[in-house]
């Protein structure tokens, strides 16, 4: 019988109000600066994200926002899997968080219970319960059983009808409205030692302010390959060591074009928290996985839009907790 997700949860919050967009700008662009041969950070008005190439299930990133790290890795690791018990759904995430009909993006597992195996959960959602229609744009990537050196691209809602994942969960949430303005990246050629635009990003912002500073939002890997991975089926074996994790998941390198669903925080507000996690997807290629790094350091190239979380929300956090497999 499959679990239920509006069980009893405990969850906690902070607010995390952020500092002025311009800080935050500036900020962001002297990290990307040292690390790409070209970096600029505006300040735009919001596209329509729902167009091509970003494909979002709502046309911006504003209105009310905020963060939710739900569950957690030791859910997974290191084992047995609590698969069974520990299943969520983000429609229900989204009132959680008090922000019904949100735009979900972001990254976590997939549901076992209607994948079937093991994946990796690309949200990209505008829930019920606000004003506008639902729509789920949420993907998610497993191994091919036929061919575990393959992995295969799945359409949540029309392949699965299902909105729920387990184990754990990362994600942004916003009303979707276009009126807010948002920061845009654009980034070409890494010259520095930072192979994640989303790792130089966070710690960018961890070195310019005080205070946890969250942020959510999509990116395009327009050019270059980057090392995604992933996750087969539950391991057999205690997965108690990040090696062990490491020789456990299935890497790839994935060509462009590729979308990003990107959640992080620049400091864990002692809440035990996964501080950033990226998952993404290609239609074009038919992949998708666990954002990494990238490979093609001389050719990669990168556009984003991001806007910062006003609050953070830890939901249903393991008891009994370690910092296996968090990159």
């Amino acid at each position: 019988m499959k679990a239920k997700f509006d069980r009893e949860m405990i969850i906690t919050s902070k607010e995390i109000p952020p500092p002025p967009l311009e800080d935050i700008r500036v900020a962001l662009e002297k990290a990307l600066s040292e690390n790409y041969k070209e970096a600029q950070v505006e300040i735009v008005d919001c596209p329509n994200l729902t167009e091509a190439p970003f494909g979002l299930a709502a046309p911006g990133l504003g209105g009310k926002t905020a963060l939710a790290d739900v569950g957690g890795v030791p859910y997974l690791v290191p084992g047995p899997a609590k698969w069974l018990e520990r299943v969520y759904n983000l429609d229900h995430t989204a009132s959680q968080v008090d922000i019904p009909g949100a735009l979900v993006i972001g990254a976590g597992a997939g549901s076992k219970h209607d994948v079937g195996v093991n994946s990796e959960l690309i949200p990209n959602i505008r829930t019920r319960g606000g004003e506008n229609k639902r729509r789920n744009l949420t993907h998610c990537s497993r191994i091919d059983p036929a061919d575990d050196s393959k992995s295969l691209l799945l359409r949540y809602e029309e392949d699965l009808n299902s909105a729920d994942f387990t184990l754990l969960g990362n994600l942004f949430f916003s009303e979707g409205k276009s009126s807010s303005k948002v920061l845009k990246v654009t980034t070409k050629t890494r010259t520095g030692t930072e192979g994640s635009i989303v790792t130089c990003m966070r710690k960018g912002l961890a070195e310019a302010f005080s205070v946890p500073v969250g942020m959510g939002g999509t990116f395009l890997q327009a050019a270059g390959t980057v090392k995604y991975h992933v996750m087969p089926e539950f391991s057999a074996c205690p997965l108690d060591s990040d090696d062990k994790v490491n020789a456990w998941l299935r890497y790839f390198n994935f060509e462009a074009p590729f979308v990003n669903m990107a959640t992080f925080i620049s400091k864990d507000p002692d809440l035990d928290l996964r501080v950033e996690h990226t998952h993404g997807y290609s239609t074009v290629n038919q992949t998708g996985g666990h954002y990494h790094y990238d490979v093609t350091p001389e050719t990669i190239e990168y556009v984003g839009y991001f806007t910062p979380a006003q609050k953070i929300y830890r939901i249903d956090a393991p008891t009994e907790t370690h910092m296996i497999g968090r990159d």
